[in-house]
């Protein structure tokens, strides 16, 4: 098998079948050996039953409970290993996404043409195919200032900020990358088994900056392939539980500096964080009074911030 792919999918029904219609549509003009992989983390829309009637021939697995990405991620590669012939390669591909015919091939040929790189990532781009940062360094205590504070647009689109510049993706040349976004991230098999599976500890967020962090201290190159275009609608899972997403945000990334980071940098990016976060609770009440949202929004709002705080 040349590919396996998994989708984690809650509560995004029609989405994910656009997503299942999009994978088997470039399937169809591909001559690639791929099976599919859909765990459905107990979504109450109707999303298992939609795939096990429109998509017969993908693999789906439907949790009775939300595993969250990684658990659900592991679940679905371990159901890889019980099958006959392991893919070669796994491409993690979120259900928000619409894939180009050639961007599966792509992606799979430069995996095959280059034996030290380990993970590549696609171009991403906007529902109207305007271009989206898909590929990023790994975090900085630069980055956590420009979360609060972002300045101005060309500092938020810059290195400073963990961004490529567009132009490299412009080139349509394979570049070399710290991590992609793990909207649409392949992993060669040898490299997937050397590093591990993806730590379960991380409910939704940086759990493919762990895993590309672990790759390269193994000695794994990682690129972003500009050629394979998919298109990413951004969120559309996350944005249902958004104060809830928020706080696992923010435990996802203290996990990661936990594990990678040194004790310094722990303090420094928790300084900055509440500094930040206590701007955005004065924020939040200025809009309240200025009538701008709620007094339901700003109290939940506050809330996660406080709780983030408290960290």
């Amino acid at each position: 098998m040349d590919l396996g792919i998994v989708l984690v999918s809650y509560n995004t029904r029609e989405i994910t079948s656009a997503c299942l219609a999009s994978v088997y549509r470039a399937l169809d003009a591909s001559e690639l050996d791929v099976r599919v992989w859909v765990v459905d983390n107990a979504s109450p829309d109707g999303s298992a039953v939609l795939i096990r009637e429109e998509y017969p021939q993908a693999t789906l697995i439907a949790s009775q409970e939300n595993l969250g990405f990684a658990k659900a991620t592991n679940l679905a590669i371990q159901n890889m290993r019980e099958v006959d012939s392991t893919p070669r390669h796994v491409l993690l591909l979120n259900p928000d996404t619409v894939v180009s015919p050639d961007a599966l091939p792509l992606m799979v040929s430069f995996l095959e043409e280059h034996p030290r790189v380990g993970i590549v990532g696609a171009q991403l781009l906007h529902e109207d195919g305007s271009f989206q940062h898909g590929a990023f360094h790994f975090p900085t205590l630069w980055m956590a200032f420009l979360d609060f504070w972002p300045v101005n647009h060309r500092l938020t689109n810059s290195r400073l900020n963990g961004r490529y510049p567009r132009r490299w993706y412009e080139q349509g040349v394979p570049f070399p990358i710290d991590h992609p976004l793990g909207a649409a991230l392949m992993i060669r098999w040898k490299a997937l088994d050397q590093v591990g599976p993806l730590d379960e500890e991380y409910f939704m967020y940086c759990e493919e900056i762990d895993w590309c962090l672990r790759a390269k201290a193994a000695g794994w190159e990682i690129y972003c392939v500009p050629q394979a275009k998919i298109v990413h609608l951004v969120g559309q899972s996350t944005k249902q539980f958004r104060d809830e997403m928020y706080l696992a945000l923010w435990r996802s990334r203290y996990r990661l500096f936990g594990k990678h980071y040194s004790r310094l940098y722990g303090l420094l990016v928790r300084l900055i964080v509440r500094a930040g976060l206590r701007r955005e609770v004065r924020r939040a009440r200025e809009a309240l009074r200025q009538g701008d949202i709620s007094s339901d929004i700003a109290q939940r709002r506050s809330a996660a911030y406080e709780q983030v705080m408290e960290m």
